[in-house]
């Protein structure tokens, strides 16, 4: 992301009917809500400018409140959550660990920096996210093998919160905890609860293309205050609670630091503002390209609501008249970004070899899927010139 969208937007109340916005359009840039500024000086005028600090305290607080888990950790990204959460499980050179295959590689690389063996489960064509039979699969095998994971790690993708129970019937039956990768979801609900709530433990992503952003940040969320104890002292370097310093395990440095998180203080202040104009954008998407041959949309599984972050759309080439590439270049020819979607797991490089239950499902859907320009302060005019775009680009 260039130092352009990093900028944001400042504009707690976009005006939908707006022209288009000027310059490029980005994916998903941040929007900050106007009362970020004046908690940073608060910030400054307390001199707690390094890493600990009341603001840090407060935006645990908030996250408690806002998910319904009783105890958060605020460190430096979503992917250090759930190293943390990993680590404090035990896993270690020898484990297995299995992860959603359809994801980000940040819910998949602290597997792999621990020394453990990632598994990989494919998608449900109907929700995008973890299939819970294929789950079943794997874990019967394991059984069989006498290797059964350490932990599993299904993942909330763009905003949809997996089929947590479902997953949670099949990895209760073998005593093996779930940690939700709940870093696109904030914001999002299952059954009524908060996305990732249900889980052993769940991480959260504050990161600048996310909904709300501290410019940065994760967080990591249980009910299990020793788990949140561990991971904190973890990281901070595993420093022992002595004058000293003294360490009888290896630690991190991984605490967010109380500049960041004033910045998501007042992030998390407008959320449910922010969950509502994107769901807005994907509508306003859905208005205008619902209609064309070979264009469907991300489905919203009846069991929750979707935040929305992305708005996600699968293009048909023969119905449509061309592939994803094609209508991905012809919006960056236009300075608009889109991107396809995550490519999975076992397709990776780095992964060469891994085992894999299922595959197609993630495959097909990397292969026609476009992530759309979704962020919270688009306007009206802005979708009318995306989409213009993504219609010159059907079969006449």
């Amino acid at each position: 992301m260039t130092a352009a969208a990093d900028q944001g937007v400042l504009d707690p109340s976009p005006d939908r009917t707006r022209t288009t916005t000027p310059g490029r359009v980005f994916l998903s840039p941040p929007h900050m809500a106007g009362d970020e500024l004046a908690l940073l000086h608060e910030v400054f005028a307390t001199n707690y400018v390094a890493p600990a600090g009341p603001m840090l305290s407060r935006f645990e607080a908030a996250m408690a409140a806002l998910t319904g888990f009783h105890h958060c950790l605020a460190v430096v990204s979503g992917t250090a959550a759930l190293h943390l959460a990993l680590r404090h499980l035990g896993v270690g050179p020898g484990d297995r660990v299995i992860a959603a295959d359809l994801t980000f590689i940040g819910g998949v690389a602290p597997i792999g920096q621990l020394g453990a063996e990632p598994i990989f489960v494919d998608a449900d064509p109907e929700t995008w996210c973890m299939n819970p039979g294929l789950l079943a699969e794997a874990l019967a095998g394991g059984a069989r093998q006498g290797r059964l994971p350490k932990a599993v790690v299904p993942c909330d993708l763009y905003g949809q919160a997996c089929d947590l129970d479902a997953l949670r019937a099949v990895t209760d039956a073998y005593e093996i905890p779930l940690i939700a990768d709940s870093a696109e979801a904030l914001g999002a609900t299952y059954r009524g609860r908060h996305a990732g709530k249900g889980a052993r433990a769940a991480l959260y992503s504050f990161n600048g293309n996310k909904i709300v952003t501290a410019g940065g940040g994760g967080m990591l969320a249980s009910d299990d205050a020793a788990l949140i104890e561990h991971a904190r002292g973890l990281s901070q370097q595993a420093r022992q609670p002595v004058p000293h310093y003294e360490h009888v395990e290896l630690g991190y440095n991984y605490r967010l630091s109380n500049v960041l998180a004033a910045i998501g203080v007042g992030q998390l202040a407008v959320l449910d503002d922010r969950v509502r104009q994107r769901r807005a954008i994907f509508s306003g998407y859905q208005q205008r390209l619902g209609r064309l041959d070979g264009i469907t949309f991300m489905p919203e599984a009846g069991y929750g609501r979707a935040n929305r972050w992305l708005t996600c759309i699968l293009i048909e080439p023969r119905a449509f008249g061309a592939d994803r590439e094609a209508v991905r270049l012809a919006l960056e020819a236009q300075d608009i970004e889109a991107r396809p979607l995550w490519r999975p797991m076992h397709m990776q490089p780095v992964f060469a070899g891994a085992t894999c239950f299922g595959g197609g499902v993630g495959k097909a859907l990397f292969d026609q899927g476009l992530c759309l320009p979704s962020g919270s302060a688009l306007g009206d005019g802005d979708l009318d010139r995306i989409c213009e775009v993504i219609r010159g680009c059907a079969r006449p």
